[in-house]
């Protein structure tokens, strides 16, 4: 009996060291294909783009890039994804409609429950829905935080992939979400055109007065904002529009861009 005993223990350390080795390989393999997916980002040309701005809109736009690093020295996502690429994925799709604070507070919990995208894959939904309940559109979000999971595990092997064909065929995925992963995690030119940065760029003078389109947004200012400078640029317009160019009463008085701004209100 004692042998067997022994046997069992035994058996249980090796399966326990070929799982951790087995968990170490799948973020070795990411980690390379990150890696590969970033040097690619910069040997990608550009295509010829249907918007092309003038010197003057260029250098307004490389101004507005350094006076927020002066107020935003560290521009960084808001989301609290600790490195894990499919974490980011799924806090993009909590956050539509939600605070990036309540993101992290909900996403805590949720990761908890499933540590990696595997079990999320596995995730009985109405456990998930119990989760992300605060978070609003939850019956939603959790569907299309499982099925994207889900495909994620089965069609690329547990790894986000990196093209924007590949990410927007995910359920819950537009090209917000898609460009956030693919600047913040392998390190594309990316324009993350959200209802802040909407906004802001219609009142600065970078789109038209008015605009609300997320894709014209999009395209004008991946035109406008150097390529090297978008990624960290969109995390700080973000924070410059909750903070002083909020939607209906913008600090305008002592705003640091009030000189060069159209004040397009």
């Amino acid at each position: 009996m004692n042998d067997i005993k022994k046997t069992d223990g035994k058996n249980a350390g090796v399966k326990k060291a070929l799982s951790q080795q087995s968990s170490a390989a799948k973020k070795t393999a990411a980690a390379k294909k990150i890696a590969a997916a970033k040097k690619t980002a910069k040997k990608t040309a550009s295509k010829k783009p249907a918007f092309v701005p003038d010197k003057a809109l260029l250098a307004k736009g490389a101004e507005v890039v350094e006076r927020l690093k002066t107020v935003y020295p560290d521009g960084e996502c808001q989301l609290k994804y600790e490195g894990e690429p499919w974490r980011l994925l799924v806090m993009g799709i909590l956050s539509a409609q939600c605070t990036d604070v309540r993101v992290n507070i909900i996403a805590e919990e949720l990761f908890a429950a499933y540590p990696d995208i595997y079990a999320m894959a596995e995730a009985d939904i109405t456990k998930i829905e119990e989760l992300i309940r605060t978070c609003g559109l939850w019956r939603g979000k959790a569907a299309a935080i499982k099925g994207s999971c889900e495909i994620i595990v089965s069609k690329h092997g547990g790894e986000l992939p990196s093209s924007m064909e590949d990410l927007t065929a995910l359920p819950g995925v537009g090209r917000k979400i898609a460009n956030l992963i693919r600047g913040d995690i392998f390190g594309f030119p990316a324009i993350v055109a959200d209802t802040h940065c909407i906004r802001l760029a219609a009142r600065i003078g970078f789109t038209e007065a008015g605009e609300r389109d997320p894709y014209r947004t999009e395209m004008r200012l991946s035109e406008i904002i150097a390529p090297e400078e978008q990624v960290e640029f969109c995390h700080r317009f973000v924070l410059f529009g909750r903070e002083y160019c909020s939607a209906r009463s913008p600090k305008c008085e002592g705003c640091l861009l009030a000189d060069i701004c159209d004040k397009n209100l």
